[in-house]
């Protein structure tokens, strides 16, 4: 049994997971994280970008969150057995939750939009015509829509993109940095562009 810590003695983390501490425990975890990494997908396919919690009462909202805490916790302190059970109730989780949805009869997304979270927590939604804008749910959610066109116009933006892609076929987009002095020059000017007499 576990020492419990005194009042003038911390707790202290472990410094890595002790299911990451061997191949074997490695391989059985992740393919366990893997498996709710899969149901999340389809749900998110099914319902939308972080919908699905929105669409159920508060007090199972509640109890999803909590579970997504515990398997979180698992991933980053626990033993391979704590994230066998806590990915495996994330997976009854989600499943409870689109029962739930579908019994009160919550619309699902539609098939003309696309959806993903982004990384400061709002949602793209992509569209392919300016007429399949009016398809996209918000449902007290930050989302942005982008359509085909401005996603190409924001590719044709960044042809450093597309040479890597032609450089080495199958290159995957992890991260987009912008030039800091450009993006400030072009800030000082606009701000100079205020100080203008009126045009009219």
């Amino acid at each position: 049994m576990a020492k419990k810590p005194t009042s003038n003695q911390p707790a202290t983390k472990p410094a890595e997971p002790t299911w990451q501490s061997h191949p074997s425990t490695y391989f059985g975890g992740q393919a366990e994280i893997d498996e709710v990494d899969l149901v999340a997908r389809d749900m998110e396919a099914k319902w939308g970008a972080d919908r699905l919690r929105l669409m159920v009462d508060p007090e199972l909202r509640a109890k999803f969150d909590s579970q997504r805490h515990k398997l979180d916790r698992a991933i980053w302190y626990g033993s391979l057995d704590d994230v066998r059970t806590e990915a495996r109730r994330m997976i009854v989780a989600w499943l409870a939750l689109d029962r739930k949805a579908t019994e009160m009869g919550r619309e699902r997304l539609k098939p003309t939009v696309w959806e993903i979270p982004l990384s400061n927590g709002t949602v793209a939604a992509l569209v392919r015509y300016n007429e399949d804008v009016k398809d996209v749910s918000a449902d007290s959610r930050w989302v942005q829509i982008y359509t085909m066109d401005e996603i190409g116009r924001l590719i044709a933006g960044f042809p450093e993109i597309v040479r890597a892609k032609e450089i080495w076929k199958g290159a995957e987009i992890t991260q987009v940095k912008t030039n800091i002095m450009k993006d400030r020059n072009a800030l000082e000017q606009s701000m100079a562009d205020l100080n203008d007499p009126m045009p009219f």
